[in-house]
């Protein structure tokens, strides 16, 4: 079981303050997160893709390649990469770069993005949403597969003899989760190549994306990739944490009230009770991430959500400080009791790497 925390980049007023942070600011404060998480124990640090204000992880390759020159264990990962208005092409060649310099701690999510003006700025158009995220993940697919493409498609101009460098590392692509939160279609995509799916169930009930999990599980099992236990889950979640719930509740309320995606809606209360928002003490988050796998059976990645709405650098640095110390030690621990013996454990590059070498080994017989 992964555990670690993946941001959206959001540049957000404190609300306490009245200060916003600049872009330079938010860009740095993202660097040192991603380095406490490793400092504390975190398996993952995954960031969004966003390319409109007030947002700044335009280049997610950009920053996840400065962030690999200064860590050692961490994999790092996308939270979304968008399999829409990127070009196949391009997502071949800067994510194998980024494999190489990480030494292959490096997977992505990625998703079609819920940004309409997004579409337009790349020459897309959103209605086309779907069909773009299909067309474009098979080459990519077949890009990192096969070292000479031929190819042809409704959204890009043809290939012929084309040969994506650096080829992935080891010939072993990077692992792919498909992230959604509200597309079957993602679901399928992602059972159809037994790959990984992504619930980032942060902002709906868990009735909803139970759907689109039980799908995924289904379909996996119905394209041979393993029984439905065997499918590869991540979950989202956010969380904010004091030593007793009283202390969070009331530190965090102006941040909740005040966010851009859920300020001025449901009240805290509503919010923590309907959705994976837990703001409390570290038992309370313990208790409530455990109630995720009842919902969704075991799963593979969970990935928390701990830097938005204008928290300042220091109170998110504390928030990693109890996660690593406090909460993780006692989930792994927990996930790890009861669990199949047949149910995966997350891809990474090794274990990647040992399947194809036994794959190979057997078909050699």
């Amino acid at each position: 079981m992964q555990f670690g925390i993946f941001t959206v980049g959001d540049v957000t007023a404190d609300p306490t303050t009245g200060r916003t942070p600049t872009e330079h600011e938010r860009i740095k404060a993202t660097v040192a997160i991603a380095l406490k998480a490793e400092e504390v124990g975190l398996d993952v640090f995954a960031t969004g893709e966003h390319h409109n204000p007030p947002f700044t992880p335009s280049s997610p390759t950009t920053l996840l390649g400065h962030i690999a020159a200064r860590t050692e264990r961490l994999i790092l990962s996308t939270s979304t990469t968008l399999i829409t208005t990127n070009d196949p092409v391009k997502i071949a060649e800067d994510y194998a770069t980024l494999q190489h310099l990480a030494d292959g701690r490096v997977d992505l999510m990625l998703g079609r993005g819920n940004t309409g003006p997004v579409y337009p700025w790349f020459g897309q158009d959103i209605r086309q949403g779907i069909p773009l995220a299909i067309e474009n993940y098979a080459l990519l697919h077949q890009l990192w597969r096969e070292d000479v493409v031929d190819w042809k498609g409704r959204f890009r101009t043809p290939l012929q003899g084309f040969t994506a460098t650096p080829r992935p590392l080891d010939g072993v692509p990077p692992f792919v989760w498909h992230g959604s939160i509200r597309s079957p279609e993602i679901a399928e995509q992602a059972a159809y190549y037994g790959d990984g799916f992504f619930a980032n169930n942060i902002f709906w009930p868990k009735e909803h994306f139970q759907k689109l999990v039980d799908l995924y599980r289904t379909r996996y099992a119905h394209y041979g990739h393993g029984t439905p236990e065997q499918a590869l889950v991540g979950l989202g979640g956010q969380v904010f944490l004091r030593r007793n719930s009283q202390d969070a509740v009331r530190e965090f309320r102006p941040y909740f009230d005040n966010a851009p995606v859920y300020g001025h809606g449901p009240s805290l209360e509503e919010f923590t009770e309907q959705t994976p928002l837990t703001v409390g003490s570290p038992q309370e988050v313990i208790d409530k991430t455990l109630t995720f796998r009842e919902s969704f059976g075991d799963y593979q990645r969970q990935l928390f959500l701990v830097d938005h709405a204008g928290l300042p650098l220091k109170t998110v640095l504390e928030q990693l400080d109890l996660l690593g110390e406090e909460v993780v030690p006692v989930l792994r621990k927990e996930f790890a009791r009861n669990r199949p013996a047949g149910v995966p454990d997350a891809p990474t590059h090794a274990s990647l790497l040992a399947r194809r070498d036994a794959t190979t080994l057997q078909e050699a017989r």
